[in-house]
């Protein structure tokens, strides 16, 4: 039952995501492993649509490290237990909560045990900032506290690189890339360089904007039109100056269309913002309050439409959502 939930889940919240975003491009899904445990590390930069994006595009069915702080309501933890979430205690939580760690550390073992996949983002927290931050070692403990408990398991890290054209916007690019599976073939003495081989892919694969005047350069980019969810095409910009993938100018009118056929929840959304301490989980609130309400609001658009007198115009007004949906473009911050 509960892996037949999740399926419909993870369907509706792809479709959901595909409505969402204009694109969504993945590429290198030939590096997937089959039948090996897979601890997936990912750059994160978005918040929950980050996890929501790694359960919806691959055949993994990962299981999620999340931060314990939304495990307190028993209610809740159970909910996100059976969502396949599992809590990981920082720092911040309090020391004496670390080594509540060791809890989550076996429910993974038992999960890679069964060739299945964690999925990790490894900076610790999320950042709209265009850059990978250093990398803490939760992933390796992982790995080889597997490799101890069970030594006959060959675990893999996968590494994954997400990149968005527009973090908080809907109607944006958004790109998966996997990268080459990394094989834990070293002694954990060596955890280290384990640490730094990942660090550096990823490195790699993540568009990358230097920390010296980040802002004027990325305010270059985009002004340049570039791609900035394209490596080559940020390095080929930043270091020659040419424009090797561009993108279309955004449309503010489809956009503003999209806002009126969709007023109520745009209401919603502007009686929300104010409140978000943490603006990188805008697009979260977002997709959310699309996921939750949308099917709602064109559900009474359509009893409007066929129970009603304003039928006609219930009916237009619904399709003309719908078009303003699939038109919607915003393609860069």
């Amino acid at each position: 039952m509960k892996d037949l939930f999740n399926a419909i889940l993870r369907l509706l919240v792809k479709i959901a995501l595909r409505l969402y975003f204009n694109k969504i491009r993945v590429s290198g899904k030939e590096h997937i492993p089959k039948n090996r445990p897979v601890i997936l590390v990912a750059n994160h930069q978005n918040a929950l649509i980050d996890p929501l994006l790694l359960a919806t595009h691959t055949n993994l069915k990962p299981w999620f490290l999340t931060r314990a702080a939304v495990f307190k309501n028993p209610i809740v933890s159970k909910i996100l237990h059976y969502i396949r979430m599992l809590p990981v205690y920082r720092v911040r939580d309090g020391f004496s909560t670390i080594q509540q760690n060791q809890q989550t550390f076996e429910a993974t073992f038992e999960v890679l045990k069964k060739n299945g996949t964690v999925v990790i983002f490894a900076e610790g927290s999320h950042s709209i900032v265009r850059n990978v931050r250093t990398l803490s070692k939760g992933f390796t403990r992982m790995a080889f506290g597997l490799k101890e408990k069970y030594p006959q398991l060959e675990p893999l890290i996968l590494p994954v690189a997400l990149e968005f054209s527009a973090h908080k916007k809907s109607g944006s690019l958004v790109r998966i890339d996997f990268g080459k599976p990394i094989p834990v073939d070293m002694p954990s003495s060596k955890s280290g360089l384990l640490t730094k081989k990942v660090q550096e892919t990823l490195q790699s694969m993540v568009v990358e904007i230097p920390d010296e005047i980040y802002d004027e350069n990325l305010q270059k980019i985009l002004d340049a039109g570039v791609d900035v969810t394209s490596k080559n095409a940020v390095n080929e910009f930043l270091d020659n100056g040419k424009i090797i993938e561009s993108v279309d100018s955004p449309s503010p009118i489809k956009n503003k269309l999209m806002k009126v056929f969709h007023f109520p929840l745009y209401w919603i959304w502007l009686s929300i913002s104010p409140k978000i301490e943490d603006r990188v989980f805008e697009s979260t609130f977002k997709f959310l309050i699309g996921f939750f309400l949308a099917p709602i609001y064109y559900l009474l658009l359509l009893i409007l439409a066929l129970e009603s007198p304003l039928g006609s115009w219930a009916l237009s007004f619904l399709i003309m959502a719908w078009i303003s949906l699939l038109w919607n473009k915003n393609p860069q911050e």
